[in-house]
């Protein structure tokens, strides 16, 4: 018997997709065009200032690339495998659980590693510029496959414990922001206080960003014992994932019915997250009044306040800046920092929700019961767009909010009218661009639901085309205006430039979802062995109806 045949097997399957060489040639691309950008825009500046800023943009965009690959790679491999019912059928051969978690983790992360390989020899360009070592890249190369190796355990260890897609990549997400945010966050608060200097070093070590700072020579020659460490505890937590999952999956493929403590505990989840019978009712009575798939995507009681949970949170930390440095917190790159982030949070949130009851419900075979009912295409998709308004547009009002109080309060004295006038129409635009991505993401994660093989593909192509595209174009919009060599090109140029690429990008996308919706709602929900699209056709959306179903 071959040695992991399905790991075999799927590495010959890989090497015949044409997906396989796309994947690594627009990595390598899109790392070469945002280097080259940047280039560019510092070309005035030492050659070593240079690389040294090159090498931390393309190292920390592999490394936090590889540290959230598990969620979308390899979260809901297996616990899809249980849904489908086609676990246990690979248990009844002589297949042992290594076997089938090895392989389940290469067939969805296979090209996931080509990108990282691809994206490696580009982190080397700066080494020839000067002012990186090659120790510096040798360290954050090693980082980067073992985070990745890190991500991919940790998802498919959280897939072979669960069923649910959306509490296998909670989860996973649960545990990545645990031991990479969370804990060097408690660490330094630790540090802080002075208390407990042994907890903290030991929080801080299985965290990649830890370990990214570490290997920079300037920590690296004073501290190595800390990036070793850290890189040792980061690939120990990966194996024990990986053994865990593998003697985890063989024992819980079956349904077994829920008795005793396990029926209580279940039904007390239940009761918490529904509700108990009289509470289902009113929200049942209430919501179905309005559109009857709103009551389907909105029964969880407390879907709509995590938002505000989240937000809380971050609130939480924003005032424990301010109470610690005062004056000096309230400047224009906490502001921007803060915007940042929390236009992030909304827009990924919202590609996230926007198609995901669709997809599950397509999954599972309930989209087709759904249209054997009277509700017709229009109210579904008006249902799904108060379900998202009700879990949204509190969060969404208190950002803009936020933001026109940053746009007021920033500008300081030191200002020049042009730079305020730059603030200002900084902060509008940003607004307005809220605005217009949600609406367009709304539209296209909703058609990407309807035609993807999974939640996780149709909210990572959702945000590739909204959230991601635009800033392609901006990107080589600004690099050809560079290679030119036209000087003295002010601020409105960049910001019309994103601008207009984002407003492109959000009508075109936005109409051609929309016209599909209406159109061929019904065809694509009963495709469900259709031909898969090419790569250029996953992308920008284009190609025929019988290109979009499932393969």
């Amino acid at each position: 018997m071959t040695f992991l045949p399905i790991v075999d097997r799927e590495l010959r399957v890989a090497s015949r997709r044409r997906a396989t060489y796309w994947i690594r040639t627009g990595a390598a691309a899109a790392i070469l065009v945002v280097g080259t950008w940047f280039f560019l825009m510092m070309r005035r500046e030492p050659a070593t200032q240079i690389s040294m800023v090159l090498f931390g943009i393309t190292s920390g965009a592999a490394v936090l690339y590889c540290l959230l690959a598990g969620m979308r790679a390899t979260a809901d491999c297996i616990s899809q495998e249980k849904r489908d019912g086609t676990l246990g059928l690979l248990f009844l051969t002589d297949l042992k659980g290594y076997d089938v978690v090895l392989g389940k983790m290469a067939a969805n992360s296979i090209n996931t590693f080509y990108g990282v390989l691809a994206v490696v020899p580009m982190m080397a360009i700066p080494l020839l510029m000067g002012g990186v070592t090659f120790g510096e890249f040798g360290r954050m190369a090693a980082l980067a496959l073992n985070t990745l190796f890190f991500s991919l355990s940790l998802g498919i260890f959280v897939s072979a414990m669960s069923l649910s897609a959306r509490n296998a990549v909670g989860m996973t997400f649960l545990l990545l922001f645990v031991l990479a945010g969370m804990g060097p966050a408690i660490a330094g608060w630790l540090l802080e206080v002075k208390k407990f200097t042994a907890v903290a070093t030991a929080l801080f070590l299985p965290s990649p960003g830890f370990t990214f700072a570490m290997a920079f020579d300037s920590t690296f020659r004073t501290r190595s014992q800390g990036y070793y460490l850290s890189m040792a505890v980061i690939h120990i937590i990966a194996w024990a994932g990986l053994i865990f999952a593998s003697l985890v999956a063989p024992r819980t493929w079956q349904d077994r019915p829920a008795v005793g403590s396990k029926m209580r505990l279940r039904d007390r989840v239940q009761s918490w997250i529904y509700g108990d019978g009289q509470q289902r009712r009113e929200l049942r009575g209430r919501l179905l009044d309005e559109n009857a798939f709103f009551w389907l995507a909105s029964r969880s009681r407390f879907k709509h306040v995590l938002p505000w949970i989240i937000i809380g949170a971050l609130a939480i930390l924003w005032f424990a800046g301010w109470a610690k440095w005062r004056r000096e917190w309230l400047n224009e790159g906490i502001f921007v920092t803060t915007g940042v982030v929390l236009n992030l949070l909304l827009k990924g949130w919202f590609a996230s929700e926007s198609g995901r009851r669709i997809a599950e419900d397509r999954q599972n075979g309930a989209l087709e019961l759904l249209l054997s009912t009277p509700i017709t295409v229009r109210e579904i998709l008006h249902g799904q767009w108060l379900a998202l308004r009700r879990q949204f547009l509190g969060p969404i009002i208190f950002v803009v909010a936020l933001w026109l109080t940053f746009m007021a309060s920033g500008p300081g004295e030191y200002m020049s009218r042009s730079e305020r006038g730059a603030w200002v129409a900084f902060w509008l635009s940003a607004t307005v661009m809220l605005v217009l991505d949600l609406w367009a993401l709304y539209w296209v994660g909703m058609w990407q639901g309807l035609t993807a093989r999974s939640p996780q593909q149709a909210a990572s192509t959702t945000s590739a085309r909204i959230l991601v595209l635009p800033w392609v174009m901006f990107f080589l919009a600004v690099l050809v205006v560079g290679l030119s060599g036209t000087g003295g090109i002010d601020w409105e140029f960049f910001l019309a430039c994103w601008f207009l690429a984002g407003l492109f990008i959000d009508f075109t996308f936005a109409a051609i979802a929309r016209e599909k919706l209406l159109s061929e709602f019904r065809l694509v929900a009963e495709q469900r062995f259709a031909a898969k699209p090419g790569f250029w056709q996953t992308i920008l959306g284009i190609g025929g109806s019988s290109g979009r179903g499932e393969s």
